[in-house]
């Protein structure tokens, strides 16, 4: 795989408040690949996503993206780079959904320069992606917190960042915008995209995801495909409950879960 768009973590340890939440993780993330972190809460995702996206520093290790150290980019240009979708999403501003979208936009603009066609067309693309067209015009406080974290999420898509982080993207949309959800990052990823994006929603990832990083107290478990991720005796181990595989189709495979007696 090409070293372009490298996102790698070496021996990476973080402690806070006198606790190791993440313990010697050495991963590395190439283009035209979705993976998925996976683990119990308390587990170390989202403090591995913020690691990932320079929001937090390790406290051992270094992180590179293009084999140069994070913390060495000025944030304009990593913002260019690399996008971050966090869980709990908060609009204090009624901005429409637009104009909260192309906020996206801001890492290619110079100060004071306005938006060009280019711009105009990279946000029409994310409200498409995200469902979000016939909501346009409206401030983004009177949506539901559903709504809101399309929103995000299309702002983020707006960047054209060639990585994209997701903190439990699919935690507040319903059924269908979850699936269409997969269904994109699936198909953006396949264009070249490097996508890293942690759920609990475990029956989907196995049919989307290309890599499955499983976390438990700070520590990668295992990594590999879904299907060598999950298994019985890892699922038994790291999330306390039994496990049960159902093949439907080549294209479909179901997890069904049960508490451990």
């Amino acid at each position: 795989m090409s070293l372009k768009h490298y996102l790698r973590l070496q021996h990476i340890s973080l402690q806070q408040a006198k606790h190791w939440v993440l313990k010697h993780i050495s991963l590395a993330f190439g283009p035209q690949q979705l993976t998925v972190l996976l683990g119990p809460n308390g587990s170390g995702k989202t403090s591995l996503l913020k690691l990932c996206a320079g929001l937090w520093q390790p406290s051992q290790g270094q992180i590179t993206l293009y084999d140069k150290n994070l913390g060495d980019y000025p944030r304009r240009q990593l913002a260019q780079q690399l996008t971050f979708v966090p869980q709990k999403i908060h609009f204090h501003f009624a901005f429409t959904v637009k104009e909260t979208v192309m906020m996206g936009r801001h890492p290619h603009l110079n100060r004071f320069q306005n938006t060009h066609a280019h711009d105009e067309q990279c946000v029409a693309e994310a409200l498409r992606h995200t469902d979000l067209m016939h909501l346009a015009h409206r401030p983004v406080t009177q949506l539901s917190g559903g709504e809101q974290q399309r929103v995000s999420i299309a702002r983020s898509l707006a960047t054209q960042a060639p990585i994209i982080l997701l903190d439990e993207p699919t935690a507040n949309l319903d059924i269908a915008h979850s699936l269409s959800l997969f269904n994109l990052l699936r198909e953006l990823a396949q264009q070249g995209k490097t996508i890293i994006f942690s759920t609990h929603d475990l029956n989907q990832i196995i049919n989307y995801a290309d890599q499955a990083i499983l976390l438990n107290q700070g520590t990668v478990y295992h990594a590999d495909t879904p299907e060598k991720v999950l298994t019985e005796a890892a699922v038994q181990q790291v999330f306390k409950v039994n496990l049960e595989k159902r093949q439907f189709s080549q294209q479909a495979t179901s997890l069904f879960f049960s508490k451990m007696q």
